[in-house]
């Protein structure tokens, strides 16, 4: 065999070439043997307090770094992560979750096995369907090879991947791994070829052509290659909500995030207008496209993604992504831009003392909040849609659950991106409800600490939920969120009703850097932002209600 190792040192060696340096998790008797393994490798363990959180900050972890990892128990601790992996799934984030499971040794002798569900490999057979790779790890001789072919899977598809380790298995016996295979896969020349001409083609012909890019920008790293594309040609760029940074948006041609009817009428138009749209890596969802209120004619647009690349109604596969973005580049002369479009003057914010704080004007201060190093985070609500047009300085820095918009990310994702990127503080926007559906991750940020500042939008229940429908499932119990460092022995917090208690509140949130800040904004229970609002009509209509409407 030559050189040897043992299966759980392998895993551990191919995270470390993949550049992964920290797992998330909580650990559990079928998995402490490779939690000791690790606490002995170069990899550090980062134990949260729920599961579900150790799966949401390998999310933003993955994010930010390219690849995130979370190891967990049997059962009991796999199936609190499967709302999490879920959405790691639909949005294309590359997470690997490592499980814990019976020793095989101990299946045939003791089947009534503590965490066991129905059958030995429930679990793996519930996550195969929101995972795009998975393999239970039950014989050393393979497990090598299985390792490397689901590591590659979620490499290659940006998408969550399942790795069940057994625990007589993790110390056993496999051939050492050797160099990461370069996997750098490659376009058909042919049908690369003949999409770039029918583009060229296309876009000579425009007048007002427009890009919109979207999450896979971000997923595959291809940021750079965008902002070639967007130099060379000349052409204003819009993102998607989920692809909101996928360059600065500072930029001079960057119009802002589009939305359809939810978003600003500026941006809504110059990509509504354009008689050629390129779609660049987005995904066509009801959030990104205001729930259909997007007005996008297919025969105006090139449309490309990871899967597939339409032009007009022509579909080409075997085309990878960057090889037809880059290709743009080299294709594109200068468009001889007519006037570009003026934005929104972003004037300096006066506040106005005695003013109750309100969602807009609460995100307009923020704009002059930010600074460069810091990154956004926003949970789902106003809290994602009221944080859409601040302006991110650099790329990759807002993250938000967008599309699959699941409650709960904002807390333990600041804490998976700041472990990645220490460098840059997190700025949170978290409503109340998401706020306790994982605020025990806090005490996890307070452990290490880590200096996020998290404003509590404190609108007292699901304000979304308010909007399609009123009714009293919609009100949640108070809490003295700014009172959470007295719980915890650490950080920072106030209550912020007014402009001017706001902007004091500003300043010492600011200077708090040793550890965590929280600010409870109160809110209006029926405050919204104008998104909100028109989501809010959307889906109630879709669900047959009124707007709004009291039904207690």
């Amino acid at each position: 065999m030559g050189k040897t190792t043992t299966v759980g040192q392998y895993l551990i060696r191919r995270l470390l070439q993949r550049g992964v340096k920290h797992v998330f998790g909580v650990p559990g008797d079928y998995v402490l043997g490779f939690y000791d393994q690790m606490v002995e490798s170069r990899i550090e363990t980062v134990g949260t307090v729920t599961e579900a959180g150790a799966a949401f900050a390998a999310d933003a972890y993955a994010r930010v770094n390219g690849l995130g990892a979370v190891c967990v128990t049997y059962c009991v601790g796999g199936f609190n992560t499967l709302n999490p992996i879920a959405g790691t799934y639909a949005e294309k984030s590359p997470v690997v979750l490592i499980s814990g499971a019976p020793g095989l040794d101990q299946r045939a002798t003791h089947p009534l096995l503590h965490h066991r569900v129905r059958d030995f490999d429930t679990q793996l057979k519930i996550f195969e369907k929101v995972t795009v790779a998975s393999a239970a790890l039950e014989d050393p001789d393979t497990a090598p090879d299985q390792i490397d072919a689901v590591l590659a899977a979620c490499i290659r598809a940006k998408r969550p991947v399942y790795l069940e380790l057994p625990r007589d298995i993790v110390s056993m016996k496999c051939r050492a791994p050797g160099k990461v295979a370069a996997e750098e896969p490659k376009s058909d020349p042919a049908t690369l070829g003949e999409a770039l001409a029918e583009a060229e083609a296309m876009l000579r012909k425009a007048k007002r052509p427009a890009i919109l890019a979207g999450v896979e920008i971000h997923r595959f790293g291809l940021q750079e290659s965008i902002l070639k594309l967007v130099e060379k040609s000349g052409y204003p760029v819009a993102a998607t909500l989920l692809g909101k940074s996928v360059i600065t948006e500072r930029h001079a041609q960057y119009v802002g995030v589009y939305e359809g009817a939810m978003g600003r009428e500026d941006v809504r138009r110059e990509i509504e207008r354009a008689d050629c749209l390129l779609i660049l890596g987005a995904f066509m969802t009801d959030i990104n496209l205001g729930v259909y209120t997007a007005r996008l004619d297919v025969a105006k647009t090139i449309n490309a993604t990871s899967e597939t690349t339409a032009i007009k109604h022509h579909h080409f596969d075997k085309i990878e992504l960057k090889d037809f973005i880059n290709g743009l580049a080299r294709i594109t002369a200068r468009h001889p831009r007519r006037k570009a479009v003026k934005r929104a003057e972003q004037r300096p914010f006066k506040p106005q003392p005695s003013r109750a704080v309100t969602v807009r004007r609460f995100f307009k201060r923020m704009n002059d909040f930010l600074g460069e190093d810091m990154m956004v985070i926003a949970d789902i609500g106003d809290s994602l849609f009221g944080a859409a047009d601040l302006t991110i300085h650099r790329r990759t820095e807002f993250l938000s659950p967008a599309y699959y918009t699941s409650m709960g990310f904002a807390i333990p994702a600041a804490l998976g991106a700041q472990v990645a990127r220490p460098d840059l503080r997190p700025v949170v926007f978290v409503g109340d409800g998401a706020f306790q559906m994982t605020s025990q991750e806090l005490s996890i940020i307070a452990r290490r600490k880590l200096n996020p500042i998290i404003f509590l939008l404190n609108n007292k229940g699901y304000t979304t939920e308010r909007y399609i429908n009123e009714g009293p499932y919609n009100d949640i119990q108070e809490w003295a969120y700014h009172r959470m460092p007295d719980l915890l022995g650490a950080g920072w917090g106030c209550e912020v009703r007014t402009e001017a208690e706001l902007e004091v509140a500003l300043e010492q949130a600011k200077a708090h850097t040793l550890g965590f800040s929280i600010l409870n904004v109160h809110l209006d229970p029926l405050d919204r932002s104008v998104a909100l609002e028109r989501l809010g009509r959307r889906l109630a209509k879709q669900g047959g209600f009124e707007p709004g409407k009291k039904t207690r």
